[in-house]
Order: C-alpha cells, then sequence, then structure tokens
C-alpha cells in the first residue's frame, strides 16, 4: 500500500479540505509534487541557472524498472539533453500545434501520441494541457508545465527539459521539425506523473484522451456498432469528442505488424474527420470517408481512398479541397467507411459532453463525481457471485429526477452514463501493480425505503437482482456503459471481480437531465445505556456476588469504597473468567486492551478501577462476549472483518464507511479475522472517543474545537 492507514486518511481529510478551497479546478490546478512552476522560473532567472528537477531526475529511474531499468541494455548510451544541446534554434511550438508534430519514438506509447494528435484539432483543449507562452528565448529557464485531468482533480506537472537522446537524438516522441519540442516535453510531463517514461508502455487511447479533457469514453466493437455508427462518428468530432480506433491482434507476438494494406495491428490510430463527398462521374452518388492519421508520422493504408489512388480522380477540385487532401507520406489518410469497418475491430470516443452520441440537441448534461475505496477485509466485497462480502462494497445511490425530452417509443426513462475507474494502478507497476477486473451493478431501491440513506444489507441482495450492470467485468482502466432507466432511487454497486482487493477508485455518473449521486454513509451516532445503578448486597446475582469475592480478593485487605484495581490486576481477574468460557478460543485480554478499559471507565482520573466502575465495564464486556459469540466463525474464536460493520451495529455503533475502513486496517489480522481481545479493545475504544466527544461537543452541534494539549491529552491516554 502507498499509504500507511494514518497516512492515507490524513491524505484523503487535506484532499478534501483543498477541494472545498476550489484547489484541483481548471483555473486553480493542484501544484504535483508541490511544485510552483512561477516561483521555480522566477527563482530561476533570479539565481541565472537552469532548473533542474529532483523530483523526476535526468537517470535511469526515471526512464523505467524493467525494459528501460537501471540492468537493461537500452539505457547503457541514452545520454539527458536540453533541447539547445541538441540543436541550435529550439522552438517550443512551430507554426502552431499539429498533428505531425507526434511522431513515435523507442516507447510502445502509441495509445498517448493517438490521443495527443487528436488534442491538436481542438485549440481551446490543446492549451489547457500545454499552456501557450512557454519557449526557449523570452524568460527561458529550463523549466516548462502542463496540466492533467487526475480522477477528478486537475494538476500543473512541473519538469525540467532535459531529455532522453541517442548519439543526439530523441529516444521517444519527437515532432517531424527537428527543432521542434512540445510533443517531448509533453510526453516527459505525462511520464512524471506516472513514475516513469517505461510506465506509459501500452494502454488505451481513452485512458489519455480522458486525462487530456476530463471526458468519458464509450466503446464500440465494430462487430456490435450501431447502424448509425458514421452519424454517431460525424456528430461527436462535431461536438469536440476526441477519438481512437485499433485493429486487435489476435496473436501477441503479431502486434504492431503491418498487413498488406499498410495498416498495422495492435496498434492506436487517431481518427480526425468524417466526410461525405458526391462522385463526379455518377449524379447523387455519394460515398462516406474517414480520415486517420498514425503515430509514427508515417505508414499508411495503401488501399481504395489512400493518397494517390485512383478514387480521388472521381472528385471534383472543390471537394478534394473540402477534405484537404494531400499526397505526402505523413501518417494521415483517408478510406472509406465501408473499408474502415472492415479493417479496425473497435473504436473509442471520448465526449466532452456525452449528448454527442445521441441527439441533435445540445444538452448540459449532469455529472456528478464519487471517489472511493476498497479496503480489503472491510469493504472489498468482490462480486455478486460472493454474496456473503459483496453487499459490504461501497454503495452509491443515484436519484433520477427528470425523465428525457425525447423518450424513444413513449418510454418514460432517464438516460445517463456510469464511469467507473481504477485509480493509480499505471503508477504503482513497478511494484508489481497490475488492473483489477472490475464492474458495477445497478440495484432499483423500493419506494418505502426512498430517502433512506442506510446502507443496504446482506439481505437486499440476496432478495433483489440488479435492475442494470456492465455488460462484463474488464481489467481496463475504465469501464463505461450507457443505460435507460426509470425516474427513481437506485443503488450503483461498484466492486472487483474477486474480493479481497484493495485499491482507489472515481465513480462518476452523466445523465441528460437532473440526477444526484452520493455515497451511501450511515449517520454516526452511537447509544449510550444509562449506566445501572449501584446494588444491595442482597439484590447482587450469583455472578455479581462471584465477582465482588474475586474483586475483593485482588484489591486487598481495605475497606470497600476504597477497594480499587489496577489495569495488571484487571488483567488478571477478567482472563480468570473469560478461560473458562470455551467457545471464545481466546488467549485473553492483553495489558494494552486492559488499559483502554481502566481509560474507558476511570471516572475520577486514578488511573484504577473501583467495584461500581468495574461492575459497569463487566456489564459490558459480557454484553459484546454475546455479540461476538453470535457472529463468530465456528470453532475459530474470531469474527470475520466483513462481518463486523454487523457486530458494530449490535452494540449501539452506526458509522460510514471510512470508519469501518479504519477498524479493519487497526484491528483485523492478516487472515481478516477479529480475535475477541481486538473486538472488545475496538468497542471500548469506540465508547471512549464517543463519550469523549460528546462531553466537548456542549452545544451539540457535532463539532468541537481541541487545542493541541486537549487533543494530545484525549488520544494518548484513550
Amino acid at each position: 500500500m502507498p499509504y500507511t492507514p494514518s497516512g492515507f486518511f490524513c491524505d484523503r481529510l487535506i484532499r478534501e479540505r483543498e477541494r472545498r478551497d476550489g484547489e484541483g479546478s481548471l483555473g486553480k490546478p493542484l501544484r504535483f509534487s508541490g511544485q510552483d512552476f512561477a516561483a521555480l522560473k522566477q527563482e530561476c532567472l533570479q539565481k541565472k541557472s537552469l532548473f533542474e528537477d529532483d523530483t523526476f531526475p535526468a537517470t535511469v529511474e526515471s526512464l523505467g524498472y524493467k525494459e528501460l531499468g537501471a540492468k537493461s541494455n537500452k539505457v547503457k548510451n541514452i545520454v539527458w539533453k536540453r533541447p539547445k544541446e541538441i540543436c541550435e534554434n529550439p522552438e517550443f511550438i512551430v507554426g502552431g500545434a499539429s498533428r505531425t508534430d507526434i511522431c513515435q519514438g523507442d516507447l510502445g506509447d502509441c495509445w498517448l501520441l493517438a490521443a495527443i494528435a487528436c488534442l491538436t484539432l481542438y485549440e481551446k483543449l490543446l492549451y489547457r494541457v500545454v499552456p501557450q507562452e512557454q519557449s526557449f528565448s523570452d524568460g527561458y529557464a529550463g523549466v516548462f508545465h502542463f496540466q492533467f485531468w487526475r480522477y477528478g482533480d486537475w494538476v500543473d506537472v512541473v519538469i525540467d527539459d532535459r531529455i532522453p537522446t541517442f548519439n543526439n537524438q530523441l529516444v521517444f516522441t519527437k515532432s517531424a521539425e527537428r527543432n521542434e519540442f512540445w510533443s517531448a516535453l509533453l510526453e516527459k510531463a505525462y511520464a512524471k506523473l506516472h513514475g516513469s517514461y517505461e510506465a506509459l508502455k501500452g494502454g488505451n487511447t481513452t485512458e489519455a484522451m480522458e486525462d487530456f479533457t476530463g471526458g468519458v469514453t464509450e466503446f464500440y466493437e465494430m462487430k456490435e456498432a450501431p447502424k448509425e455508427l458514421n452519424k454517431i462518428m460525424k456528430k461527436a468530432l462535431e461536438r469536440g469528442s476526441l477519438m481512437g480506433c485499433s485493429i486487435d491482434s489476435l496473436v501477441p507476438a503479431r502486434f504492431e505488424t503491418r498487413t498488406t494494406t499498410g495498416l498495422v495491428k495492435g496498434h492506436a490510430y487517431s481518427v480526425t474527420a468524417v466526410q461525405e463527398c458526391k462522385h463526379t462521374t455518377t449524379k447523387d452518388s455519394k460515398v462516406r470517408l474517414v480520415r486517420l492519421r498514425n503515430p509514427w508520422g508515417q505508414v499508411e493504408w495503401t488501399g481504395p481512398w489512400s493518397d494517390n489512388s485512383k478514387e480521388w480522380t472521381s472528385l471534383s477540385k472543390d471537394e478534394k479541397e473540402k477534405l484537404q487532401h494531400q499526397n505526402a507520406e505523413d501518417g494521415e489518410f483517408w478510406m472509406s467507411f465501408e473499408d474502415f469497418k472492415k479493417n479496425f475491430t473497435k473504436i473509442e470516443i471520448c465526449n466532452l459532453t456525452p449528448d454527442a452520441l445521441e441527439d441533435d440537441k445540445i444538452h448540459k448534461w449532469t455529472v456528478s463525481v464519487n471517489e472511493g475505496r476498497w479496503v480489503r477485509g472491510c469493504s472489498a466485497g468482490g462480486c455478486r457471485n460472493y454474496p456473503d462480502t459483496f453487499w459490504t462494497n461501497p454503495q452509491y445511490r443515484l436519484r433520477l429526477l427528470e425523465e428525457d425530452d425525447d423518450p424513444e417509443d413513449n418510454e418514460v426513462a432517464c438516460s445517463f452514463v456510469v464511469s467507473l475507474m481504477q485509480k493509480n494502478r499505471r503508477k504503482e507497476r513497478k511494484m508489481g501493480a497490475n488492473l483489477f477486473t472490475i464492474g458495477f451493478a445497478i440495484y432499483e431501491v423500493p419506494k418505502e425505503m426512498h430517502g433512506n440513506k442506510q446502507h443496504m444489507q446482506k439481505d437486499f441482495f440476496l432478495a433483489n437482482s440488479s435492475k442494470a450492470r456492465c455488460k462484463s467485468y474488464i481489467n481496463l482502466r475504465e469501464v463505461t456503459q450507457r443505460f435507460r432507466l426509470s425516474p427513481g432511487e437506485y443503488v450503483i454497486v461498484p466492486s472487483t471481480y474477486e474480493p479481497h482487493q484493495e485499491g482507489e477508485f472515481l465513480l462518476r455518473v452523466f445523465s441528460e437531465k437532473r440526477n444526484t449521486s452520493e455515497e451511501i454513509e450511515n449517520r454516526i451516532e452511537a447509544d449510550h445505556p444509562v449506566p445501572a445503578p449501584a446494588l444491595a448486597v442482597g439484590e447482587e446475582s450469583e455472578e455479581d456476588q462471584k465477582f465482588r469475592t474475586i474483586f475483593q480478593e485482588i484489591a486487598g485487605d481495605v475497606s470497600e469504597g476504597e477497594m480499587e484495581i489496577t489495569a495488571n490486576e484487571l488483567k488478571n481477574l477478567l482472563n480468570k473468567v473469560v478461560s473458562k468460557n470455551q467457545e471464545l478460543n481466546t488467549e485473553g485480554f492483553s495489558l494494552e486492551t486492559c488499559r483502554s478499559m481502566i481509560a474507558l471507565m476511570d471516572m475520577d482520573g486514578t488511573g484504577r478501577l473501583n467495584l461500581q466502575e468495574f461492575r459497569h465495564l463487566w456489564n459490558k464486556v459480557k454484553q459484546w462476549q454475546g455479540i461476538f459469540k453470535h457472529y463468530s466463525v465456528e470453532q475459530s474464536g474470531s469474527i470475520s472483518s466483513y462481518e463486523m460493520r454487523n457486530a458494530v451495529n449490535d452494540a449501539g455503533y452506526r458509522l460510514n464507511n471510512q470508519l469501518y475502513d479504519i477498524i479493519t486496517m487497526r484491528y483485523a489480522n492478516e487472515s481478516m479475522n477479529i480475535d475477541f481481545d481486538s473486538f472488545i479493545s475496538c468497542l471500548v475504544r469506540l465508547e471512549a472517543m464517543f463519550r469523549a466527544f460528546q462531553a466537548f461537543d456542549q452545544d451539540g452541534d457535532g463539532s468541537i474545537r481541541l487545542s493541541a494539549l486537549e487533543w494530545l491529552q484525549l488520544t494518548m491516554y484513550a
């Protein structure tokens, strides 16, 4: 895990606070690695030195970890150079950014370059990612910056301009113009975002498309594409959508191999235009054409409508000009729509507004964004095939409030797109992380439960089938699907296919009309039973009398009002009783747990318990013991961490998912089970912290303010 439990949750709280302050928006992007571009540039100019980025240094560690790692022969002759060391007159952008500025080098990141090529078609989008007014002349300090959408936030990534070279040639992405460097520097910034250049090897064009736009992507398999695919593509391009396509290779060894018609299998292309033209030879005869670009900057289609094919003679001069037809080996080419469908196997469309796919009307879609986390042993429940744990996954309540304006077949329904994206898996590759197989299911909430924000329990999922779900669980960064459902309330359950797989995710819902989606978070509260009054000697049960006797033996020969025991004595007392209970199969209470018990019940601050305090404690322990037995796995003497949320609820505490996650990480063992001592320790801590909070929250508004001393006193003694 990249964080310690406390570190993760502190970091999450800080990020949530930053968002409330507007951090992470386009106008106020987060500073990646805490670096401020303007401040760093100013500092370098004042010192008259060139920036050197120690967070992504010009070393083999930034190149990679395996094929581009320290032991690889590929990196031995690589030299990091600044553009001014490579050519005499370097430029950031020459004559405007264009598709020909992106030529693939010795890195399998055609998926990224295809997305960059699409980006150049839309200046507004391009210069959001590639801030203008960067150059190698005015105010040059060897520092550049780029902006990316990163799991719900925009981040500003600062780099220096040292780039990997071999024999004074760029090793990775380059421009057709030898003195142009914006595309190489953009690739470097994206590599920094993911930890290394090697981390960019292999991927889906959609991944980069979304990181450049914050949009949502939908896939079409050509075999299953709708009849109106040509119209969908045309409208998508008109609305500013980014589009990529590829040809699957059934044999991995044949990836990126050329076909007889010049197309490359296992390679990502950009779709840059969709047009319809008239033949001059045949009246009213129309041909549908698609323009594509190979990010290599060369190797083109050689079939009908290729650069020098005879088909172009059937078009008028005006039609050719409209299509910007050129006979150049620049990686860009036209082909008929029919040949496009025959040769390519899938197309990916990144929609800045999802309505671009279906409707001539322009709508502004509603977007809901939720961050979540699967925690092993608590909220990583796996798919519906695992009913005992599926219900523990994070749950999101979706309210579809208004039906579409243009119902199909007079059906009253709401169109919406659900996107589930797993986070950080590419960056964690060097630590052995692979993409999880992920998916989601959508359940309709019964009307009698509308407005109820409680987490849906296991019985609900056993009794109800899903109303909709993703087509399949798949090991992609993102699973996206479009649905039409009646207005109402639903529960979206995102999950990995297998349980116990831990990771972070982003769940987004796009809808044509108003929707709200939010994580189902139980209200945080606790039941505090009033302590039982002291019993007269004659009213005590046999068990009470037995404890009084044992208590007296341990406390020593003192009067009843002065009888008190220490944590160590409490440990001996409790373990003497608990050891007789064979069902618990426990080694007894630890000294640390007993210290926490005393901290909970110690009303007079002596660090000891008197008989009355002990009796109150014992009543609690007995109640908790009964709950533990109820959920205990047969003959194991422990309870499953997934059942812990039920046990905690039975003990009188309503918590949210983040707190259940913390409990699991704090108290469960490697087998994701919680023993009796840990169970009691957890409930003691919950009781103590709830009680302390209520004592400080004197106005009952649900928030308190503590000084450093008060905070430390509270947490150190609890």
